[in-house]
């Protein structure tokens, strides 16, 4: 009965709070499969991790609390958040909700993992319950909350048009000190537990509320826009548009031939993009969408006008069709749908 009990209480609360989070996600951000993906992740790094620390333990005969306070959490970290940084860098993440989430799940799939080889290996030794809670309220929410907090941190850096190399600081420097101090806590348990059982999931809400009001105005404010423009590209007016007329100030510069492939560009992508926040607002408001069969075609269609007009034309109308990172993201979300 005891042996049942510490499997539930190291292995439970992680995924509990997993849980909430997806139920937060009212936008329905996260893609199922990548959410899996995450989850495979965070045990393979779990299981690196026990190699790499074994074997600088080994082979440079450290100190283990030293190691397990300073080292160690850099080691963790940094295999957790590779694969966060490749969904970032092929714009599979847009905002700082699916990013945590995504974030979250590794480490939670982390810590079970890492729960798992102690159960197997300590649990007949250590009858104190208490280690036990720790594990599974304390550590296994840090390791999450870790991740996110990563995520968060960079994406929101992006957002704001820094620069990549300086995100990835802020974002690994804040998580691993966030692991290494509850690591350094490790003699006042109940404390280091209280701790992270607070501020991660209050942290995380917080941000999940911020984001989500951020993403609607977001919708709010380019919807109509783009619809506006759509309907006067169609009507044959698309000149008397600001766009229009940004584009007609520079077809000097370029040849015929790509002022009218930026033209299909431009008309194709405010389509695409259209379709994109319909189906993120049908999504919220738990509607069944149909996957558009013309979606694959018009999306390669898109690809070979991008390398048609080259880099220069497309750097030139990136101003005014928004192309950051969130509009970058709505293709990859229409792809993901097809």
């Amino acid at each position: 009965m005891q042996m049942i009990l510490k499997v539930i209480i190291s292995l439970s609360p992680v995924f509990l709070l997993l849980f909430l989070f997806l139920f937060l996600d009212s936008l329905r951000l996260v893609n199922k499969s990548i959410l899996l993906i995450c989850l495979a992740w965070g045990i393979l790094s779990a299981a690196l991790s026990f190699y790499t620390n074994t074997f600088l333990i080994r082979e440079y005969s450290l100190n283990f609390e030293l190691f397990s306070g300073y080292i160690a959490p850099v080691v963790e970290e940094l295999l957790k958040m590779l694969l966060i940084l490749w969904l970032i860098k092929r714009s599979k993440i847009g905002f700082m909700i699916d990013g945590a989430i995504y974030g979250f799940s590794v480490g939670a799939a982390f810590s079970f993992a890492e729960n798992i080889f102690y159960l197997m290996n300590y649990a007949s030794e250590e009858p104190n319950i208490m280690v036990w809670i720790t594990r599974g309220f304390g550590t296994a929410v840090m390791h999450g909350g870790t991740t996110a907090i990563f995520a968060i941190i960079v994406i929101s850096s992006l957002n704001r048009q820094t620069f990549f190399g300086f995100a990835l600081l802020a974002g690994a420097v804040t998580s691993i000190l966030i692991h290494a101090s509850f690591n350094a806590l490790t003699t006042w348990p109940v404390a280091a537990t209280v701790f992270i059982m607070v501020i991660i999931p209050v942290a995380l809400v917080l941000s999940f509320q911020f984001n989500e009001n951020a993403i609607r105005k977001w919708l709010e404010m380019e919807f109509d826009t783009e619809v506006s423009m759509l309907t006067m590209i169609r009507k044959g007016k698309f000149s008397e548009t600001r766009t229009g007329q940004y584009l007609l100030s520079i077809r000097s510069h370029f040849p015929a031939e790509v002022v009218f492939d930026l033209y299909c560009f431009i008309s194709l992508y405010t389509e695409l993009s259209i379709k994109a926040k319909s189906l993120m607002m049908l999504k919220e408001n738990d509607f069944t969408v149909s996957p558009d069969p013309e979606i694959p075609s018009k999306l390669r269609e898109l690809k070979s006008l991008r390398k048609q007009i080259g880099n220069a034309a497309y750097l030139a109308i990136t101003p005014v069709l928004r192309m950051n990172r969130k509009d970058l993201w709505k293709l990859s979300m229409l792809a993901s749908e097809k």
